[in-house]
């Protein structure tokens, strides 16, 4: 056995779990049916707006901070639009104008087309009451399937947009989230509207939605649902563009779904980006709570905390070890794999958007009996993980729970006993 320079923490992962400190999942903070959450900050209180239920056609709530404790108040939006019909109103959005009123965007159904469209409301006070701001729906095309969830967003430079998407998915057209600039006052169109994407992915079921825009220094990542709200394979995912009318490119793999959450929330969607923060609504029995998770930003693009995200081993630092390509079963088609000497290490670097503890989950393979490495954090703290021995090439999961700083880390996988190659790492 090698001398360590450090302590060593012998915490031997097995399928299925690991031992000392666990992910963090993200807290459900209003645990009743509050669909579709929008949350908006007004000095140190936040308030979150809702799809329609039981406290309202547009449901309103207050806390003193992200995390609670979360009061709901009734319904911000009283008086029905002139122009709408019988029906639930949905996914609300509501932010400040420059002259200090509130804006609301929401969904109602249009009594004169047979669809759902999109209206807008003001009110002086962030719980209203929201008066409709005119007869008529502020966009209503029942040719594309009728248009909903929009939101509302404003540029470094003081310019103001609405995003929307059209329901195509309601009539058999294309699903597209639209942006269409506005003046000040929100509601007063400014040229025409740009398409940002569309349905165009087999896990979409022909599905997207609830679009937030929001802008990083580098990018502009906009967030959307996608898949069928109505069941837990409903997720939440982004795509980015330098420029804020495209064109924006999707994320690889979706920032939240049932399984990388490892089932702590079902069917994450509907959310809002805030700087630190993300909020979205999960199924528990038969309503859709409202959930909280820590939001970091890794080199601009998003990590939520306790949803995995993967990290390929092949694309880490390696050591007296080798990139293995076209392999059957993994991940990207490569591991690393000859990881077979003292001196061999392979170094992944993963991001945590806050410190605390999180989950590394460790894709592998092992066939000559069960192998370990020596897992290093930061340099630091040293851990053994075991491998069971499962077959080559027959790609098997362990956990190892880690404490971590926040943004980015090192994990160090080093050799310790006999032999395994490494396909990824998710951490959660």
């Amino acid at each position: 056995m090698r001398m360590l320079l450090v302590p060593l923490l012998v915490l031997t992962a097995v399928l299925g779990g690991s031992a000392a400190t666990a992910a963090v999942p993200p807290k459900a903070v209003i645990t009743a049916n509050f669909p579709d959450p929008d949350v908006l900050q007004v000095g140190s209180t936040y308030y979150a707006y809702s799809t329609s239920s039981q406290a309202g056609r547009v449901q309103v709530a207050s806390a003193p901070s992200a995390s609670g404790p979360w009061t709901v108040h009734g319904d911000a939006l009283p008086n029905k639009p002139v122009w709408a019909g019988n029906g639930g109103f949905w996914a609300p959005d509501v932010s400040r104008r420059a002259d200090g009123r509130y804006l609301m965007y929401f969904t109602g159904p249009s009594a004169a087309v047979g669809r759902m469209c999109l209206g807008a409301a003001t009110s002086a006070s962030p719980t209203g009451p929201f008066t409709a701001t005119g007869a008529n729906p502020l966009v209503c095309n029942a040719a594309e399937g009728g248009d909903i969830d929009p939101s509302s967003f404003v540029d470094t430079n003081g310019t103001r947009y609405l995003l929307y998407k059209n329901d195509g998915n309601a009539v058999g057209k294309p699903a597209i989230v639209w942006l269409q600039q506005v003046q000040a006052d929100g509601v007063t169109f400014v040229g025409g509207r740009t398409e940002l994407i569309r349905n165009d992915r087999p896990e979409e079921a022909g599905v997207i939605e609830a679009p937030v825009l929001v802008r990083r220094a580098s990018q502009y990542v906009l967030f959307y649902s996608g898949g069928s709200y109505v069941n837990n394979g409903y997720f939440t995912n982004y795509a980015v563009s330098p420029s804020i009318t495209g064109r924006y490119t999707k994320a690889f793999r979706p920032l939240m779904t049932t399984a990388t959450f490892d089932g702590a929330v079902q069917g994450p969607g509907g959310a809002d980006a805030h700087p630190d923060r993300i909020f979205f609504h999960g199924w528990v029995n038969n309503a859709r709570y409202m959930y909280v998770a820590e939001l970091g930003w890794a080199n601009d693009y998003p990590v939520v905390r306790g949803s995995r995200v993967r990290h390929e081993a092949e694309r880490g630092a390696v050591n007296h070890a080798e990139v293995r390509n076209g392999v059957p079963g993994a991940s990207q088609g490569s591991v690393v794999g000859k990881l077979d000497y003292n001196d061999s290490w392979v170094d992944i670097t993963v991001y945590a958007p806050a410190a605390g503890n999180y989950t590394a989950h460790v894709r592998y393979a092992a066939g000559y009996g069960d192998a370990q490495h020596t897992v290093t954090v930061n340099g630091g703290t040293q851990h053994v993980v075991t491998y069971p021995n499962r077959g080559w090439d027959k790609w098997s999961e362990v956990a190892l729970d880690v404490t971590l700083k926040p943004g980015w880390n090192t994990l160090r996988f080093q050799y310790r006993s006999r032999w395994a190659e490494l396909d990824y790492v998710e951490l959660a």
